[in-house]
């Protein structure tokens, strides 16, 4: 047996778009991803999240599902428009106390709330105003934050400013992939300025009205490693690592952007005032890590931006193309430590979609029972060597809207049928508890 520190949390993550449902009800406003997922072809057979789970009418048997697995932890999302329907402005209470709810509700089954301010569902109003465009942007996040701040931080102290900065900027402004939709790198880099400041924002504004918060950033990482042993591939990674990881972390917890992504960026460099470097390394009190697969690259002077070429996976992959190699979470959690002289980290998602099936009301899938034993003995031998490691959240509870996905890809441990919302544990949900309740891993 393998143990975990003690005190060491076992959670799921999810996202309030993904899952909540209820998409126009109690007072609700248009996010973006309401727009985007209404627009004809952008989004699996045309498929929304109106519905995806209906946790907002679920949220108690939800809560009691995770406390019979054993969690103590549960990372969630708030929807912004939600509880401020125009981004700023008057807040709408039926949309706070739905939060209200679900938080006594964890805390009545002994579950820690961990609140992410954003998962990605800006305001329409927002978004109609030049959203993550704007500098103002920042500044009604942090309002927002403060809000948030004010309503559940007497008992929620794990806060989450952003979820993955990389995933906004480029999924949503580079490849026009994930609302809202836009194409314009030289936007991107600029929006992902604005939500460094909104990060600082949001740190400042959380601390002022809960005095004893915890607060954080979830980045994605995407470990790069060179096709080759050649001085060109080894270049080649290390660009690409500037692109995907230093861009994001470097402001984070070092307080700059990395020069050499600065100078290849040229004229697409945001455009910076006096002062916001600071305003954005405001210090955190951990970062949160999600981590799903890594990139191999090799030099390819022809690709204009980052000079190299992505290779497709060498070994076996899950539902969404990625490949399945352990090693990565490892590299990332040690290169964190090593590099930035991280704060606590957590793993805030890591996991696997694959095609299940339910055979005589159960689901069997052995491959992301796999998928969390393996990688979980990288988290493991990470706290062996060092890194500060204090949870692990695993996407996800539930099957979702998996975004531009829609529901053809599975990630929870918990099977949901969509036409009837039956809940049905997996497997790997059985073998997640299991390990939870013994703080440990056998293998």
């Amino acid at each position: 047996m393998r143990h975990f520190p003690a005190g060491f949390l076992w959670g799921t993550a999810t996202s309030a778009y993904q899952i909540e449902g209820a998409h126009d009800t109690g007072g609700k406003g248009r996010s973006i991803w309401d727009t985007f997922a209404h627009t004809p072809g952008k989004i699996y057979a045309d498929q929304t999240g109106d519905v995806a789970c209906d946790h907002y009418h679920r949220y108690r048997d939800d809560v009691a599902l995770m406390a019979d697995l054993g969690l103590n932890a549960y990372r969630f999302s708030v929807s912004w428009p939600r509880v401020l329907p125009s981004g700023n402005g008057a807040s709408n209470a039926a949309g706070l106390d739905f939060y209200h709810r679900l938080v006594d509700a964890l805390l009545d089954h002994g579950i820690r709330p961990f609140v992410t301010l954003y998962h990605w569902d800006l305001p329409q109003a927002l978004e109609d105003r030049g959203g993550w465009g704007r500098r103002d942007a920042a500044t009604a996040f942090g309002d927002y934050a403060a809000l948030m701040g004010r309503t559940l931080g007497d008992r929620v102290k794990d806060w989450i400013t952003l979820n993955e900065p990389l995933a906004i900027a480029a999924g949503g402004y580079i490849f026009g992939i994930l609302a809202p939709g836009t194409i314009d790198p030289q936007l991107a880099f600029q929006v992902s300025h604005h939500l460094n400041l909104a990060h600082g924002e949001a740190v400042r504004a959380l601390r002022a009205v809960v005095p004893d918060a915890r607060v954080g950033i979830t980045h994605v990482s995407m470990p790069v490693y060179p096709a080759s042993d050649s001085e060109a591939d080894r270049l080649a990674a290390r660009r690409f690592d500037g692109f995907t990881n230093r861009w994001y972390w470097d402001p984070t917890l070092a307080g700059s952007y990395p020069a050499d992504v600065l100078e290849r960026l040229g004229a697409l460099a945001p455009k910076m005032e006096p002062g916001d470097l600071e305003r954005i390394c405001a210090p955190i009190d951990f970062l949160g890590h999600n981590s799903y697969s890594r990139t191999v690259v090799k030099d390819d002077p022809t690709s204009v931006l980052t000079g190299v070429t992505q290779l497709p996976p060498s070994g076996p992959t899950t539902d969404m193309g990625w490949e399945v190699y352990p090693e990565h979470l490892y590299d990332a959690l040690t290169r964190i430590t090593r590099d930035y002289d991280a704060p606590d980290i957590y793993i805030t998602e890591n996991g696997a979609a694959y095609p299940d099936e339910v055979t005589d009301g159960a689901v069997h899938d052995p491959q992301r029972t796999d998928y969390l034993r393996a990688h979980l003995g990288a988290a493991h031998r990470a706290i062996q060597d060092g890194v500060k490691l204090r949870g692990y959240f695993c996407w996800s509870l539930l099957d979702n809207f998996e975004w531009a996905f829609g529901y053809s890809k599975r990630f929870g441990l918990v099977y949901v049928d969509f036409a009837t919302q039956r809940r049905i544990v997996k497997d790997s949900g059985r073998f997640f508890s299991e390990v939870a309740r013994r703080n440990g891993l056998d293998f």
